[in-house]
């Protein structure tokens, strides 16, 4: 699984996190459903999360473009609007459950977040 999240929102370390935690859980949940044996896979290998930054919301709809295009289950996170980025404020994607071959070329350019 992959968490990628806005880094051009200027989001707190904890909002980050908050919308990383989203973005896995609701992934994990929507791949659960809509591709049961990469799923289970995943979950029985550990559960893998690896978190990478996008720098814009075209970026993140054009990787989520690419997902769709290798249905990859994939999930966009929009926040709440009741602490720090408006309502509706696209904030992360949430790519898999599913193989890292395939994760990779989607994600393979994209640095870690440190």
């Amino acid at each position: 699984m992959c968490i990628i999240l806005r880094m051009d929102l200027g989001m707190s370390t904890g909002k980050l996190i908050a919308q990383a935690a989203h973005a896995a859980v609701g992934a994990s949940e929507l791949g659960k459903k809509e591709n049961h044996k990469a799923w289970r896979s995943w979950r029985d290998e550990g559960a893998k999360k690896v978190a990478l930054e996008a720098e814009s919301l075209e970026e993140l709809e054009e990787l989520q473009r690419k997902a769709d295009d290798l249905y990859i289950v994939n999930l966009i996170i929009q926040d709440a609007g009741h602490t720090e980025v408006p309502a509706g404020t696209v904030t992360a994607l949430g790519l898999g459950p599913d193989r890292s071959d395939l994760l990779d070329k989607v994600t393979g350019s994209l640095p870690l977040i440190k």
